[in-house]
């Protein structure tokens, strides 16, 4: 029994013993200073090296001799492992400064509010007592505020800068009351979720007097920087057209004091441009907060009084400006407040809701300050991709360029050279003429355009009524071929690239109609694409047969996404060569749409919304707009006023021929946007009204009268419930579930109609559903289903085809479980109208 213990120990002793061993062998191995640096070494090159890489560094390092390669393996993927960890920990800790700040942020805003409801109740309560007296004035006297009467400061008072350092101080307190305080009574932006966004906190004004809007954020960038692209207006402001600083002092207490004159673009040819006349103080708080303050100087002589400010409208800065705060770890909190007067008198009256909307204001400055902001911080910390080799900064020239040229197109200042061209102020169209507008290139000399004429413009501004801006600019950026002659824009590239005019001697070509979109980058919040788009086009010519015809254009769009609140839409394009070099010259053309925000008070006018504002009576926007008196409050809420603008380059000898060619094409272009307009305006398919489909079409209601009786008689079911009776058969085909869809008899079979859900699964609208053939939504299987079952279709009158896919507009895929098509007679006659189809349970794969 002792021999069996002794024994028993002697195993247990062995067996431990192999297993310290075995323990020892895989123990963490100390490396001394020079392995590890070996190591790093290797590291940086390469996380994660394969085994004969391993051994290979055993080999070269003889200070790893001693080190097993299974135990290298483990370091490295132990330093892979930590490097996660910091990444990880540091990541988190970012994201913990920034709830922290944004945290304050909203602490901050909530005790804001919590004294605007103390403010409000104390003013009401107060208001209540001044009811029960008989002394009026007093009343109105309690009302008052502090923002209701705004006081303009002269230079008179202030001709020394003791004087200026008290407006200065006088306008810092202003601007802290409102950017922190109950000054202003502050509502949250209309359409927009309550609290914080993606970018931070809006608000308007809608009770103090001229335009106001706040907004405050996070912003990742130190104080001294933000306040340096803020104060550089014209590069993040689309509207700025020029900002002068005049004088600059120092104010004695770390801050300086600048007399700022500064010039926007009207938004469209029907209003004269703004300029301000500011005082502009940036100072240091005792918190450490950074603040940039601003206010209008008003009195005779205030300003620069040049021959280029008659074309300027002058408007008022009242307290406005930017308070910048450090917060701790890096980054900035931000408060930003505009206030404006906008001298709304001076435009036409149906435009004035477009200078007196807060929402705009909110749109165009608040918020786009901002967004830029966020935009150069998250460049510069590299989170931003590049677009076709090019840095974000020469992408952000392009847009400012392309933006900046189409807003000089609308404006046409004297200054810039440009001048009106044989108007009395009958034309519909404005032809601007410039002489002196320079496109030369510095790294392609011989494309310059010294030697030509100039450049030419033709503009117009229109009304549209209840056609919403964010669709309407969606469709003409997807659907160039239904309002563009690539003819013309064939001429402008050609005239860029080649140098000389090119419109009579341009070789023949033919252009497919087909685009392609080549994205270049976006800004944080998609709110605007730069793109190339590529024209197709063949030569007619057998000796150019070889040489590529294709039209490139450089591109902006924004304002497409149909949720954003006050802002306006645009799509604004220019030829370039397809070499694309960064001085590329730009000839901007395009489309600007801006809603215009109707008030009750506006109901009297409605007869007159449905007008164009200075283009002729021929060029009506059409009957859909033209509704009962009953739906004109309902349609002035969304009215939105069309500017369009385009450029050509022209020699001196063929100026008229040109101005002819550009007054005629864009008459051509207004007529197709407004046949664009009324076919997606929601009213487009109202039953009292019934448009025409396409050019031999029956109206829209007799089409849906016949498309259900056809399908009743042949299919022997209905397909609407036997209650739609009358008018509402249209309105309820147009909401039918199912994807109902009609095509011609011809020899190419094309749609001619479509409900909404058809119009849905093909991604497209009424006007270019006439451009899609039947073939081309059926894949090759849908195809050969439809081939075999066409005889019997046309025999019988209807058939059924089995679950399939077809192919939208956009290349999507769509999935459906059954078609039925069928022969969709007219009313009392044997005589075949057209073929129509039923796609059941579609659905995007």
């Amino acid at each position: 029994m002792a021999m069996a213990v002794a024994q028993h120990r002697e195993s247990s002793s062995g067996s431990g013993s192999s297993i310290s061993k075995h323990l020892d062998a895989g123990k963490y191995v100390r490396y001394t200073a020079e392995q590890v640096e070996a190591l790093e070494r290797v590291y940086a090159e390469c996380p994660k090296p394969s085994s004969l890489r391993r051994q290979q560094l055993i080999r070269e390092c003889p200070i790893l001799s001693n080190i097993e390669p299974k135990q290298i393996k483990v370091w490295f993927q132990n330093r892979r492992c930590r490097e996660k960890q910091r990444k990880e920990a540091s990541g988190l800790q970012t994201v913990n400064r920034k709830l922290t700040a944004m945290n304050k942020l909203l602490m901050e805003e909530n005790d804001r509010l919590q004294k605007q409801v103390s403010q409000l109740v104390c003013e009401n309560g107060h208001m209540r007592q001044q009811l029960h007296t008989v002394n009026a004035s007093a009343t109105d006297a309690s009302c008052d505020s502090v923002v209701t009467t705004p006081q303009q400061h002269s230079l008179r008072d202030a001709n020394n800068p003791a004087g200026l350092l008290s407006i200065a101080e006088e306008t810092l307190a202003e601007f802290l009351s409102k950017a922190t305080g109950t000054a202003v009574d502050w509502v949250q932006m209309p359409g927009m979720k309550p609290g914080p966004d993606s970018v931070g906190i809006f608000a308007i004004s809608q009770s103090c007097s001229g335009v106001a809007a706040r907004a405050c954020g996070l912003v990742s960038l130190e104080p001294t920087k933000i306040a340096e692209i803020l104060k550089d207006r014209p590069s993040w402001f689309c509207d700025c057209r020029n900002l002068e600083v005049f004088t600059m002092f120092p104010a004695g207490n770390g801050g300086t004091i600048e007399l700022v004159y500064t010039q926007t673009f009207a938004p469209t040819t029907l209003a004269p441009a703004r300029d301000f006349w500011t005082l502009r103080y940036t100072t240091t708080l005792e918190n450490g907060s950074l603040v940039v303050c601003e206010r209008s100087l008003s009195g005779s002589g205030a300003g620069p009084s040049t021959a280029a400010a008659a074309q300027f409208v002058r408007a008022e800065v009242l307290p406005s400006g930017y308070l910048i705060r450090p917060c701790e770890g890096g980054g900035s909190i931000i408060h930003i407040v505009d206030h404006l007067n906008l001298e709304a008198w001076s435009v036409p009256e149906v435009l004035r809701p477009l200078y007196e909307s807060s929402k705009v204001i909110a749109q165009k400055m608040t918020i786009a300050a901002l967004r830029y902001i966020r935009q150069i911080a998250q460049e510069t910390s590299g989170e931003v991709v590049y677009g076709l080799g090019r840095q974000p900064a020469v992408l952000r020239t392009f847009s400012q360029r392309l933006s900046r040229g189409f807003n000089d197109a609308i404006n046409g200042f004297n200054d810039d050279g440009w001048s009106i061209m044989n108007c009395d102020g009958t034309e519909d169209v404005i032809i601007a003429i410039n002489l002196s507008k320079s496109l030369s290139s510095t790294s392609n000399p011989a494309s310059a355009f010294s030697f030509l004429g100039g450049v030419l413009c033709a503009k117009a501004s229109m009304l549209l009524q209840n056609v919403p801006p964010a669709v309407l600019v969606r469709f003409l950026r997807e659907h160039r071929s239904e309002w563009a002659d690539f003819n013309v824009d064939a001429y402008s590239a050609a005239s860029l690239k080649a140098g000389t005019y090119a419109y009579p001697g341009m070789r023949p070509t033919r252009f497919t109609g087909s685009q392609t979109i080549m994205p270049l980058g976006h800004t944080i919040e998609h709110e605007e694409l730069l793109e190339v788009i590529r024209l197709e086009g063949h030569s007619l010519a057998q000796e150019d047969a070889f040489l590529s015809r294709d039209i490139h254009l450089l591109q902006i769009c924004s304002g497409i996404d149909e949720n954003a609140v006050g802002a306006c839409s645009e799509l604004v394009f220019a030829p370039i060569d397809e070499m694309f070099p960064d001085d590329a010259p730009l000839l901007p053309s395009g489309f600007r749409v801006i809603p215009l925000d109707s008030k009750p008070s506006d109901a009297q006018d409605s007869l007159t919304t449905n007008r164009t504002l200075d283009l002729t009576s021929s060029l009506e926007v059409g009957p859909a707009t033209n509704h009962a008196a009953g739906d004109a409050t309902s349609c002035q809420n969304t009215r939105s006023v069309l500017t369009i603008a385009f450029q050509f380059p022209f020699d001196i000898n063929l100026q008229d021929h040109v101005a002819t060619m550009a007054r005629q094409y864009v008459r051509s272009v207004i007529s197709s946007v407004q046949r664009v307009a009324m076919a997606i305006s929601p009213s487009g398919l109202s039953p009292a009204v019934g448009p025409k489909l396409s050019p031999g079409s029956p109206e829209a209601l007799t089409l849906a009268h016949w498309i259900c009786q056809s399908y009743s008689y042949h299919l022997g079911a209905e397909l609407l419930r036997s209650e739609s009776l009358g008018d509402s058969v249209l309105k309820n085909l147009w909401q039918h579930q199912d994807a109902v869809l009609c095509c011609s008899l011809k020899s190419l079979p094309v749609f001619i109609f479509a409900n909404q859900a058809g119009l849905d699964m093909l991604e497209t609208t009424l006007v270019a559903l006439q451009d899609i053939t039947l073939e081309k939504i059926f894949d090759e299987s849908g195809r050969k289903a439809l081939c075999s079952d066409f005889a019997k279709l046309m025999q019988e009158g209807f058939a059924y085809l089995p679950a399939g896919i077809c192919m939208s507009t956009m290349g999507r895929h769509v999935s459906y479980e059954q078609a039925v098509a069928w022969k969709v007679h007219a009313a009392d006659d044997s005589t075949v109208h057209c073929l129509a189809f039923s796609f059941v349970n579609w659905s995007f794969v």
